[in-house]
């Protein structure tokens, strides 16, 4: 456990949103510490690390650096002993879980972390307790789903349930959500408007090497969601008992953004010599949402809050993101989530919207949030409430 009595250092891995966490911690006051992977430091032990500038000022905000040879060498007793020398609070994303075992995690990493320890193994869609029905259960609405990830519905079954959708149904195209065969932890996404396609498409896919039969066999089949895509990022206080809406975006996907940049007749062309757009995720944007939607936005956060409460103790700690779309049914407009993060999402543009900064006076990273947080729990005497 940290010790309240030393000055504390805000940890995390070189990756995902470590410099927005470590910027926040600096403008606070604490010391910073990245576990970076071999081969992948110099952008914070060069290009960010803290250092004076010529005009005696210093610049940067990474402190210190600990270079393991893979990240999931986070576990090995010498580098959390380095981190426990350093007093540190360490703060999980979605880097520090897709390449450490959840167990090893869990069991072994005795260092503190603020947040939900559990909560991003929650956002894998073959566990027990899944997102999706986190989200069912606190009635926020889904999209419909064909095939639940890990399923493995057999053929006649899943022939069955893509014919009623297609042809009894009149539905609307699906999306097969598919782990890469190269990089497992990366979503192969392809849209299907037809059983037919799904196989034909697939095929292709194996085919190629970007998936394997396995992975396409526990795939996640679902309503792709047409309307306006946004994500809504929230930070949950324990120990103020507030919700916040931190800010909105929504992502840029290799290589589909440049495909839709293309006109109609080449994209046809394209497609008839079997090329498939990627949707790998390569970034984010900050985007707006119209005021009359803010209410909404709030009202999906807080049955998520109450939920998490309820289902996994002790609930959300910190930030999270209900990742979706705004759709307009008969002219009605509704909040369809397709994805929550249960941690710090990847975006730093989340500061560039407004709505942080309506309670504060100006927009907040989430680095200056969560330091914030850390802060205010030290100063209270409350820090078992924010560390798992």
């Amino acid at each position: 456990m940290i010790n309240p009595k030393e000055k504390i250092t805000i940890g995390v891995l070189g990756g995902h949103s470590a410099l927005d966490v470590c910027h926040g911690a600096t403008k606070y006051g604490f010391d910073t510490v990245v576990v970076c992977q071999k081969g992948r430091e110099k952008t914070y032990k060069k290009y960010y690390k803290k250092r004076s500038d010529k005009g005696g000022g210093e610049k940067g905000c990474v402190g210190n650096i600990i270079v393991v040879d893979k990240f999931g060498d986070i576990v090995k007793k010498d580098v959390q002993k380095q981190l426990k020398d350093l007093n540190t609070v360490f703060i999980h994303n979605r880097y520090f879980w897709v390449y450490c075992d959840f167990k090893k995690i869990e069991k072994d990493f005795k260092i503190p972390i603020f947040g939900l320890r559990q909560g991003v193994k929650l956002e894998e869609r073959d566990q027990p307790l899944n997102q999706y029905h986190l989200l069912e259960k606190a009635g926020i609405r889904i999209p419909k789903i064909i095939r639940e990830g890990g399923s493995k519905m057999n053929l006649e079954k899943l022939n069955k349930a893509l014919d009623k959708h297609f042809e009894d149904e009149k539905g609307g195209p699906l999306m097969v959500k598919v782990n890469e065969a190269t990089r497992g932890y990366e979503r192969a996404f392809f849209v299907i408007t037809s059983t037919a396609a799904y196989y034909k498409q697939s095929e292709k896919m194996i085919k190629k090497g970007q998936i394997t039969q396995e992975d396409l066999d526990n795939s996640t089949i679902e309503e792709f969601v047409i309307g306006a895509h946004i994500n809504l990022n929230f930070f949950y206080s324990p120990i103020t008992g507030d919700l916040e809406l931190m800010g909105t975006d929504t992502r840029r996907q290799t290589d589909l953004d440049g495909f839709l940049r293309l006109d109609c007749d080449v994209q046809k062309r394209l497609l008839s010599y079997g090329y498939t757009p990627k949707m790998i995720e390569t970034g984010h944007y900050a985007v707006t949402m119209k005021e009359s939607l803010v209410e909404k936005a709030y009202d999906i956060g807080e049955k998520f809050v109450k939920t998490m409460k309820k289902e996994v103790a002790p609930g959300i700690i910190g930030p999270f993101a209900l990742q979706g779309a705004v759709v307009a049914d008969e002219g009605k407009e509704e909040f369809v989530i397709f994805d929550v993060s249960m941690r710090i999402p990847g975006s730093p543009g989340t500061k560039f919207t407004p709505y942080s900064g309506y309670l504060y006076g100006e927009s907040l990273s989430y680095g200056e949030r969560i330091a914030m947080e850390i802060r205010l729990a030290e100063k209270k005497g409350q820090l078992d409430e924010i560390l798992t």
